[in-house]
């Protein structure tokens, strides 16, 4: 007999595609010169992690184009390149590939692929099953909770990593829930997030301590250093814009 949970593995598709096509020479191509070579990195990495955590269930989600978030905020993201023509070939072919694994491949137009992410984490983790996020998004850390952990690479994908609460708050200085509020400060750059000027992560860490919220900061501003204050009180609107932009629905 054994205790184990169930497993579901969630795989950010699009995250995985990125890095297998990065990451693999682009050599790879098919008799008729089609290029295959972040289907074949793709492949590889799912089937690392179907072999290391042996899950009962097993999920691939992907982006479907512009979200909510860009009509919120018009610069979302804007100063990401356009996904290179043979990597949006090769996505057809990886998703392809996936439902051929008969792994049910979940999308929703005007949300990211870490909305769906976090939606069937939550719903699993509501049932027992433990989730694990693979992705190489670390805006996922803010999902970490009982039953649900999230998988991230690091130079290499060999080189996973695997977080729980203790280890983000230990890399962060702040508990998951609160990590949306310290994005509120810090922003983003790789999604052209605001955040904050002059507001790093440690100086953000150390107010989300003190205070807990971007609410509870702004309510006691009149505790916080002279030089801190004015940064806040210029950037207040972008802080609130921010914690929405990067909170995962």
């Amino acid at each position: 007999m054994t205790d184990k949970k169930p497993t579901l593995v969630l795989i950010d598709g699009h995250a995985l595609a990125y890095r297998a096509y990065f990451g693999m020479p682009a050599t790879f191509s098919t008799s008729q010169g089609e290029p295959t070579h972040a289907v074949y990195g793709f492949t590889n990495m799912i089937l690392a992690v179907w072999k290391e955590y042996d899950p009962d269930y097993f999920i691939v989600t992907f982006d479907r184009g512009d979200t909510f978030r860009h009509q919120m905020y018009g610069e979302y993201k804007a100063t990401r390149e356009k996904m290179p023509d043979d990597l949006s070939m090769q996505i057809d072919r990886i998703e392809q590939l996936v439902k051929a694994f008969n792994m049910p491949v979940f999308t929703k137009e005007g949300y990211e692929a870490d909305d769906l992410l976090g939606t069937l984490a939550i719903q699993a983790a509501g049932q027992g099953i433990e989730a694990l996020i693979v992705t190489g998004d670390r805006d996922a850390f803010q999902l970490v909770a009982p039953n649900i952990k999230v998988i991230i690479s690091g130079r290499r994908f060999a080189d996973r990593e695997v977080y729980d609460e203790a280890a983000v708050e230990n890399r962060y200085g702040v508990t998951p829930k609160e990590l949306n509020e310290l994005k509120g400060l810090t922003g983003d750059s790789s999604d052209n997030i605001p955040g904050v000027k002059g507001i790093g992560d440690k100086g953000g860490a150390k107010l989300i301590q003190q205070f807990g919220t971007l609410e509870g900061i702004y309510d006691n501003l009149d505790q916080i250093a002279k030089g801190t204050r004015a940064k806040l009180v210029a950037d207040r609107e972008n802080a609130f814009l921010s914690r929405d932009l990067g909170r995962i629905v």
